[in-house]
């Protein structure tokens, strides 16, 4: 998934991975898109010297050090402004020996991604960008040996303004801390605010899925009354469930530090939960069905996998849209789905012991016989509980395009080894959709949803 830099797109006028040749030719003489803290010019490639290993590891360093940019290799600059294109060779080569550099020069290694942009009238040539988001890692150092005497010992760069700058010593330790902190307050934060979530829902005792994102920079959201009245407006006009044209919530209040916004007062009815700081969570009860004994007692509960990957698929563009429309989180985020066959089994409440609470229905995802209508298990267990992680960027999943299906996959993979599937067949990694695969109820809204958005 390429990362997403706001300004550079409006630039450029379209998404990093979906640039052309001549939008980057159009910014010559354009003193917006000047150097700067998120946009760097190259006109040739990188030396295989030493000096140019170092130079090569410092600018994608002092980026993912800051707030991420740009590095566009194959254009020439005059104070800053891009001034005339010189194509770059694209052969494999050349992202081989630039990958090996950062891989081996960079501690940790820095993230980025190289985008070849090919000239149309000279294939093979064009235009390189090292696409290089903000590293929840950093900081990053360069280990590359000096080509030059320096009395920067510590070597951890950072873009400012249009130059580099080199973190004090004060500025790496902090930058540590932030690092060490931030996967514990994120761990934190999951749990705290997912916990809430479930035990508003407590005396529920059919499955849900429970998906819940974290942005890795916080945002804010103000809520007074000119704001809140805004909010509802969106809010009880959205549509969460893809491909079904109609709005799905009845309710938008006003919660701790929060929005809380339910479908309706039924066991079945939908409840999200939408922090001030981007972090947001929405527990969906599972269409499936309930196998009864002679009794009319409850024995099992199953879904088919597309009865999970749906309600999945729907929860994270409503989620990221949240992060970031209303409180301008933006980058990276972690999302976290938590499957259950009942609230009882959430992890938050082991510290609740009701003695009159029904024990936990068995639970288990089933694909089902189309000749009988049965279903065909995978594996002969039942799990209370299966969870999945992943990291994300919000505005591939607000934006809800490939990335989203391709974060979609991720999650939805993971979730349902739990249950002997290998990978779900309904969507792959690389963001392909079979929307014929998921269940008889959903197949339809996917297949719409994807059509009118291209992705089938």
């Amino acid at each position: 998934m390429t990362a997403r830099l706001s300004r550079v797109e409006d630039l450029l006028g379209r998404r990093l991975d979906e640039v052309d040749y001549q939008s980057i030719v159009d910014l010559v003489g354009v003193p917006e898109a000047a150097e700067s803290e998120d946009l760097d010019y190259k006109q040739a490639h990188y030396g295989h010297d030493e000096r140019g290993r170092e130079e090569l590891a410092k600018d994608v360093t002092a980026f993912a050090n800051h707030t991420g940019g740009l590095l566009i290799i194959g254009m020439a600059e005059t104070k800053g402004v891009p001034s005339k294109a010189f194509d770059v060779d694209l052969d494999d080569a050349r992202l081989r020996h630039i990958r090996q550099v950062v891989l081996s020069n960079t501690a940790p290694p820095v993230p980025y991604e190289s985008i070849p942009v090919h000239n149309p009238d000279a294939p093979g040539t064009g235009f390189l960008l090292l696409v290089v988001p903000r590293s929840p890692a950093s900081p990053h150092a360069v280990t590359a040996l000096m080509s030059k005497a320096s009395k920067e010992a510590l070597r951890y760069p950072r873009r400012g303004g249009s130059k580099t700058e080199w973190l004090t010593e004060t500025d790496v330790a902090t930058a540590y801390r932030a690092r060490f902190t931030g996967a514990a307050e994120r761990d934190g934060r999951f749990s705290a605010i997912e916990g809430d979530l479930v035990d508003a829902l407590a005396a529920r005792t059919t499955p849900h899925l429970i998906v819940t994102l974290v942005p890795e920079q916080p945002g804010g959201m103000v809520i007074d009354s000119a704001r809140f009245a805004r909010y509802q407006r969106e809010l009880l006009g959205s549509q969460l469930f893809l491909g079904q044209p109609v709005s799905n919530f009845g309710d938008v209040r006003v919660g701790s530090r929060r929005l809380i916004v339910t479908e309706g007062s039924g066991r079945y009815s939908v409840r999200a939960e939408l922090h001030r700081d981007g972090s947001a969570t929405i527990a969906l009860p599972l269409n499936g069905r309930i196998h009864v004994d002679d009794y009319e007692e409850a024995q099992l509960h199953t879904a088919e996998p597309g009865d999970v990957v749906y309600p999945l698929l729907c929860a994270l563009p409503f989620l990221a849209l949240h992060a970031r429309d209303r409180t301008t989180a933006n980058g990276l985020a972690q999302a976290r789905v938590t499957l259950l066959a009942d609230m009882a089994a959430h992890p938050s409440q082991d510290r609740v012991l009701d003695l009159e609470r029904p024990p936990i229905v068995p639970f288990r995802v089933d694909r089902v016989d189309p000749a009988t209508g049965r279903p065909r298990p995978l594996t002969p267990e039942y799990y209370p509980l299966a969870t999945a992680e992943a990291g994300v960027l919000l505005d591939d999943l607000a934006d809800s395009e490939r990335g989203l299906l391709q974060a979609a996959a991720a999650l939805a993979d993971e979730l349902l080894q739990t249950y002997g599937y290998p990978e779900t067949g309904l969507i792959t990694r690389t963001g392909e959709l079979n929307a014929a695969g998921f269940s008889q109820r959903t197949s339809g809204a996917v297949a719409e949803w994807a059509q009118q958005r291209g992705l089938l």
